[in-house]
């Protein structure tokens, strides 16, 4: 909060800092409202902070800036569609603006990456250049991705640019809010003592401040220029999808970017990227369609292309599999060849859903094996590994879920009674098995892993069994395992009341 109180208060100081870049772009403020800003800093809530600095801040603004304000999380709890224009981008009110502000009482959740879409909607984004300033204390709580968000507002845009105010976070938080800025050419802006907070200040005003002046500079004469020596590599081949490196020597500028677009794009075009900062070699990410494409050194300064290597995307192959058959609200576990990229997911989703679907589900992180809950409802579904870059579904296999309490069967032929009183003994028959020579029934409750029970007997030429049910009420399952094949091959469940 205290960066806020100081960034809004030396844009006053300095002829309006966010008020300058309205001659350029209209500007919209989006606005914290979650419950975390009834914290208190020193005590005294950021809320009733925030109120004193824009109520300062908005008697500097000149009559000619163009403001728009949103704000989430004001009117809900636990809604992450709680968000709201309160004031349309126009001419300032003042008397307006800060009776709005006042009005605000925090209440709900952080729904950062909607929020900072409908600004940018707002803002006509597509058509027109776009400056938001969202001013947050806390992170993402609307299971969203704002960096995948802003990396996407970026390049969809005309020229969107996010400049976002950070106050009293975890370290950690850092980097959730500080891509949303890196995505889209702006800055963000954290501080927890004066001296980061003054370093802080005279950057966002050495951005906010002197950029629209120079936008609005008349072109300079084309003055002759020697290109730089720029040497880009990467690889000739990689995955939809997948991360992989990328170096180059001779950078010009640390805002200017490396960039992977398909090999026909306009030259300007920035898809992918990374900035190029004090480094000389970083990681991209795969577009999610195969195809012919360039690696690019980008100027931020008029958006020339200094140096360019061809790279062929192709089809990442991945298999998986699971059970093919469970029941209802169980554990379903699910294997999967290769990640292809650690941010992909592994998800659940019914047969005919839409590509892209993603629905219950686990990232693949650096595994190859996980675990989802099936769904509640009975139905054909399908496991899909879904690549995070477009979305696009690699692999599949058919999953069917069936009643909480329906025998599942592998070749075993379980023939099991479906309830039993406590303490009853139960007879049990089977047909078929395996050729394993540890074959066992087993009686463990439902919620037991498959080879863990609380009784289990070697499986004889008979193929009928009494079995002694426990004196606990509650739901159990009675198994056939292939212990030498760690297999499965029936189940069913014994109701005992």
């Amino acid at each position: 909060m205290k960066v806020l109180q100081a960034l809004l208060v030396a844009a006053t100081t300095n002829g309006m800092s966010v008020a300058a870049s309205s001659a350029a772009d209209d500007v919209v403020v989006v606005y914290d409202a979650s419950g975390s800003m009834w914290g208190q800093i020193d005590g005294v809530s950021k809320i009733e902070i925030a109120r004193d600095v824009m109520a300062d801040l908005v008697d500097g603004w000149s009559d000619a800036t163009n403001l728009g304000l949103v704000a989430y999380g004001h009117r809900s709890e636990g809604d992450c569609r709680d968000i709201e224009t309160l004031i349309e981008p126009g001419q300032l009110d003042r008397a307006r603006f800060v009776d709005t502000i006042n009005a605000i009482r925090p209440k709900g959740k952080t729904p950062i990456s909607a929020a900072v879409e409908h600004a940018a909607d707002l803002l006509s984004y597509r058509d027109n250049p776009a400056t938001v300033v969202l001013i947050s204390d806390g992170v993402e709580t609307c299971q969203a991705d704002p960096c995948a968000l802003a990396g996407q507002l970026a390049r969809q845009g005309v020229k969107f640019t996010a400049h976002v105010v950070g106050f009293d976070l975890e370290d950690d938080a850092h980097q959730s809010l500080a891509c949303i800025a890196e995505n889209t050419g702006g800055v963000f802006v954290p501080a927890r003592n004066a001296a980061e907070l003054k370093d802080a200040l005279a950057h966002v005003q050495e951005v906010v401040d002197l950029q629209p002046m120079a936008d609005a500079l008349p072109e300079p004469e084309p003055e002759p220029q020697v290109e730089a020596d720029i040497g880009l590599s990467g690889p000739e081949q990689v995955m939809t999808g997948a991360v992989f490196d990328v170096s180059w020597a001779g950078a010009v500028n640390g805002s200017d970017f490396i960039s992977i677009v398909p090999a026909d794009a306009d030259v300007g075009t920035v898809d992918n990227h990374i900035r190029v900062k004090d480094d000389d070699k970083g990681r991209l990410t795969a577009p999610g369609a195969p195809g012919l494409y360039e690696l690019r050194y980008v100027l931020e300064e008029g958006r020339r292309t200094l140096a360019s290597v061809p790279v062929e995307v192709v089809e990442a192959e991945v298999s998986i599999s699971g059970p093919g058959i469970v029941r209802a609200g169980t554990d379903v576990d699910i294997t999967w060849s290769a990640t292809i990229n650690g941010s992909d997911f592994i998800t659940i989703v019914p047969a005919e859903a839409d590509e892209g679907k993603v629905e219950a589900h686990i990232r693949t992180r650096d595994a190859t094996e996980g675990r989802i809950k099936a769904p509640e409802a009975i139905g054909l579904y399908e496991i899909r590994y879904v690549l995070e870059e477009g979305r696009s579904t690699l692999a599949s296999a058919p999953l069917e879920v069936l009643a909480a309490d329906a025998p599942l069967d592998d070749g075993a032929g379980l023939d099991v009674p479906a309830s039993a009183r406590p303490g009853d003994v139960i007879t049990i028959s089977w047909k078929g098995g395996s050729d394993s020579a540890d074959q066992r029934i087993s009686l463990a409750r439902v919620d037991q892993p498959d080879f863990s029970w609380i009784a289990a007997y070697k499986v004889g030429a008979d193929k009928i069994m009494e079995l002694k049910i426990p004196e606990e009420p509650g739901r159990y399952e009675v198994r056939f395992l292939d212990i030498s094949g760690r297999k499965v091959l029936g189940r069913a469940i014994v109701e005992v009341k």
